[in-house]
């Protein structure tokens, strides 16, 4: 999403829309838009290393989430931020609220992943960063690379303070008690860093 009017006020946007005609529009349009201060902004496609991604992270945690109060959604779920003034699309998001099965948004994520682009990653690691992070109910915002193995997680219980983790790495959501390899979340993701781990592992 481009941010370049996101300091602007509402008043001052020539395609400012209010909230609930968002909300109304969003039901019926093909494209998914992101909503920030009054202004939307549409969603590009993903590529199959982010589509693998956000699928490997979803079904772990969804299999994981089994037999609990929380619940996983995808990418087609939105997050309700700052008083309704932001919408947003993360890639998943985990919530332990009953919510209203007709909502179309979530409004008390407890974790939220998103999948790094080219075009989204300066966003995603800054204003959007910010406004989860004051969510009072999330606990971990996680950023996952595509063109390499990394991930960034960032926690409340550390002051928001960033962690970093690598191939040989497990990973901990602190959020939802759960641990696995970073491998399990990068499974057919082709990047050079696993091009490298497999051609050790054909070596061995």
């Amino acid at each position: 999403m481009a941010a370049k009017n996101a300091f602007l006020t509402s008043h001052d946007k020539l395609n400012y829309i209010n909230e609930q005609k968002y909300l109304d529009d969003e039901k019926i349009r093909e494209t998914k838009h992101e909503y920030f201060d009054g202004e939307i902004f549409a969603m590009a496609g993903a590529s199959r290393s982010h589509q693998r991604l956000t699928t490997n992270a979803l079904v772990s945690i969804a299999n994981h989430l089994k037999d609990t109060p929380c619940e996983a959604f995808s990418s087609n779920m939105k997050v309700r931020a700052d008083n309704g003034k932001k919408y947003f699309y993360p890639d998943v998001l985990v919530s332990c609220e009953k919510g209203d099965g007709d909502s179309h948004f979530e409004e008390s994520p407890r974790l939220i992943i998103e999948v790094l682009s080219n075009s989204t990653r300066k966003f995603d690691k800054t204003l959007k960063r910010l406004v989860y992070q004051n969510m009072p109910s999330l606990e971990e915002y996680v950023l996952i690379e595509q063109d390499r193995v990394e991930i960034e997680v960032f926690r409340q219980s550390q002051g928001w303070q960033s962690t970093y983790y690598y191939i040989d790495d497990e990973i901990t959501f602190s959020s939802i008690d759960l641990t696995l390899p970073v491998l399990e979340l990068y499974q057919r993701v082709e990047n050079e860093d696993m091009r490298e781990f497999m051609a050790k592992q054909i070596e061995i």
